[in-house]
């Protein structure tokens, strides 16, 4: 028989099911991420270092940094602070990207002086597809960890020598 002749007594218990956690999606990206990518707490310091105490510069203060292929860590290519931009042009590899994290003093058309931190992307064009997808889905975690408001991506080195009206644009 299909029906009960007589009705089934009603109950207070409901099943429940643990809430699922509401996934951000840059959240979630951020997570697999992190899982794949690291951060020595010796670069997690420098960078931190380095974004405070480039507030106040006079000067331009640059820190290029690489992926290490093998070990999937983000680190900087050296212990040197690019003051002039020159230089840091001259320095970037012609073949393959890299995260260059820039603190540039700049008046504003108002007379202000403004001290934007920003994160360039060197991704020039000549690098293989492998290298650009390696940079590519760190690149949020790099911009995350720096802790930088804006990323300009460039693809030639020369394109730094024109970093003053790419900050001003906005």
């Amino acid at each position: 028989m299909l029906f009960s002749p007589t009705p089934l007594p009603l109950t207070n218990h409901f099943t429940t099911f643990p809430e699922k956690p509401q996934r951000k999606s840059s959240l979630f990206s951020m997570a697999s991420e992190s899982r794949l990518y690291t951060f020595s707490a010796e670069t997690q310091t420098k960078l931190r270092k380095f974004r405070l105490g480039t507030s106040r510069a006079k000067d331009p203060q640059a820190v290029i940094y690489e992926i290490d292929k093998k070990t999937l860590e983000i680190r900087p290519v050296d212990d040197e602070v690019y003051t002039d931009v020159q230089s840091l042009a001259d320095d970037l590899p012609e073949h393959a990207p890299r995260y260059v994290l820039l603190s540039y003093p700049l008046t504003l058309d108002s007379g202000r002086l403004s001290v934007p931190y920003v994160m360039l992307y060197y991704l020039p064009v000549t690098c293989n597809n492998e290298v650009k997808m390696l940079y590519a889905s760190a690149k949020e975690l790099m911009r995350n960890t720096a802790e930088v408001n804006r990323i300009i991506e460039i693809d030639a080195a020369e394109d730094i020598e024109d970093i003053e009206e790419k900050l001003k644009e906005t």
